[in-house]
């Protein structure tokens, strides 16, 4: 395996660690992820009208996803706690595919990435839109959670063309 491509999760002895970014420079780093919640037409409609019974389901999938991106480190065992100086969650209606599009940008200035903390926004506020809408679709699929694009740090800009 190319040093570029060995996993930094592990120690010597191959014991998980939490990788030591002690050495590494602070840059401006963004992370956009992305994803969707496929849904009947009826469910979709209900949303967009704001009539689901539990009240505003974008508005509480957006802070959902905000307030998962800052407790990444909490759920995820190796993620380092990172001061956020941003996070926008975008949802866009797709009538033909009925479904709900997710894309969250965090933003910060470290030593390490905040895909983690994107890819996290998008999985909390699916699940948020899951938990307001079972009582109407239980057969809502949440999928295609995804980094799309990177920038910052020693590896540079990704762009994920899915």
């Amino acid at each position: 395996m190319t040093e570029e491509f060995k996993l930094n999760h592990f120690n010597k002895d191959g014991k998980a660690v939490m990788v030591d970014v002690s050495e590494k420079s602070e840059t401006k780093r963004i992370a956009v992820a992305r994803g969707k919640v496929s849904m009947f037409p009826e469910t979709l409609e209900l949303i967009e009208k704001g009539e689901m019974g539990k009240g505003d389901v974008l508005g509480v999938a957006r802070v959902a996803g905000i307030m998962a991106a800052k407790k990444t480190s909490d759920l995820i065992p190796m993620c380092h706690p990172l001061m956020l100086t941003g996070c926008d969650m975008k949802f866009k209606i797709n009538k033909e595919k009925s479904e709900i599009e997710i894309e969250a940008t965090v933003k910060t200035t470290g030593k390490t990435g905040v895909e983690m903390e994107a890819l996290t926004a998008v999985s909390a506020a699916g699940l948020t839109i899951y938990d307001m809408c079972k009582a109407v679709d239980k057969k809502m699929v949440i999928g295609d959670i995804h980094l799309a694009k990177k920038t910052g740090g020693k590896s540079g800009t990704f762009i994920n063309e899915r």
